[in-house]
Formats: structure tokens, sequence, C-alpha cells
């Protein structure tokens, strides 16, 4: 009979100590699964792989099947050309500004011998280089002469009117054609005011 009770109370403690072992088991797993450590496949922390900006971009790029790319691609290709065409054009206007002081500088009795002032032929030239950045202010004092000695004979003949020729890709004398002369009077007429302009810097 006492070797029945001894061994009915060593069977109670193994059962007592293997629940015992099971609570601590469980309560240790629910630590681990609150945030108590790393996920699964993460040993280091933070975010799981392929979490953050690039992984929104590449979902994106995958949901869309490549149109979110291609059309971030467009955008800057857009943006690019037109921030590099207004870059050139900015700099030509720049570059050809300061060609035109040099030489207004070079010859301070040109713009009197012309019958104008160098402001004057500074802030027209400027304001044609917004038009077309490419303009030589050579040509633009051209035509301003020109204009000067051919429009009382003819008044479609003007400053405007000739630097909208230039503009367009059209020599002097094919602008002065195409408003009403002859071949043979634009090219007189150019002579002239290419003397007269010669003439005026060495004034």
């Amino acid at each position: 009979m006492q070797n029945l009770l001894k061994m009915i109370a060593r069977l109670g403690l193994v059962f007592l100590l293997m629940a015992g072992l099971q609570v601590m088991a469980s309560a240790q797993g629910r630590g681990r699964g609150a945030g108590g450590g790393p996920p699964a496949g993460n040993p280091g922390g933070g975010p799981p792989s392929g979490v953050g900006v690039d992984r929104g971009i590449s979902t994106s790029s995958g949901r869309s099947n490549g149109r979110a790319d291609t059309g971030r691609g467009t955008a800057s290709d857009r943006s690019n050309g037109r921030s590099d065409a207004g870059l050139e054009r900015a700099r030509l206007q720049q570059q050809n500004s300061q060609q035109a002081d040099n030489e207004l500088r070079d010859h301070p009795g040109m713009a009197a011998s012309l019958h104008t002032t160098a402001n004057d032929l500074r802030s027209g030239y400027q304001a044609a280089l917004v038009t077309n950045p490419n303009l030589k202010f050579g040509q633009y004092v051209a035509a301003t002469r020109l204009a000067a000695n051919l429009g009382r004979r003819d008044p479609n003949i003007t400053t405007s009117a000739i630097l909208a020729g230039l503009a367009a890709g059209k020599s002097i004398g094919q602008t002065l054609h195409n408003l009403g002369l002859s071949k043979q009077e634009a090219k007189n007429a150019q002579k002239q005011v290419d003397q007269e302009i010669k003439d005026a810097k060495r004034h």
C-alpha cells in the first residue's frame, strides 16, 4: 500500500512539473509575438526586406505593368528638354548682349554717327534678343539703318519687319526682297548701310 502511495505522489509531481514548463513556454511565445523580438526571416530587426520608398516605387511599377516607369521617364525627359533649351537661349542672349556692350564701348561715337544713342541701341537689341537669341548686334544695327533709309519710300520696310525675317532664318537681302525690293535694290541698300556702319565705327 505504501509503495502505491509513493508512486502516485511521484506521478503527481511529474505532472505538476510538466504543466509548469508548458506555462513558461507559452508565456515566452506570447512575448515574442507581441514585439519582444525580431520577426522570423529578419534577425537584424527593423522593417522587413523590401519595405520603404524603393519598394513603393517597384510596387507601383509592377501594379501598372511598367506604365509608372514610362511616365516618370517621359516627364523627366520633357522637363530636361525644356530646361536645356531655356538655358541655351539665356546663354546666347547673355553672350550676344555682352558682345554688344563691348562693341559700343570700343566705338563710343558709333551710335551718334548713326543718329541714335548707345542706350537706345542697347535696349532695342536686348528686346530683339528675347525673340531671336541668335541675332547678332551688327544685324540689329543694320536693320535699324535700313529701316531709316528705306522706310520713307516703302512703309513696309521697318526694323520689326526686317528682324522678323532674320528670326525666320532669312538673310537681310532675302528679307528686303520679300518686302518688295528687287535683288539689286536689296544689294545696294545693304552695301550702303555696311559702309555707314563702318564709317561710324571710326568716330
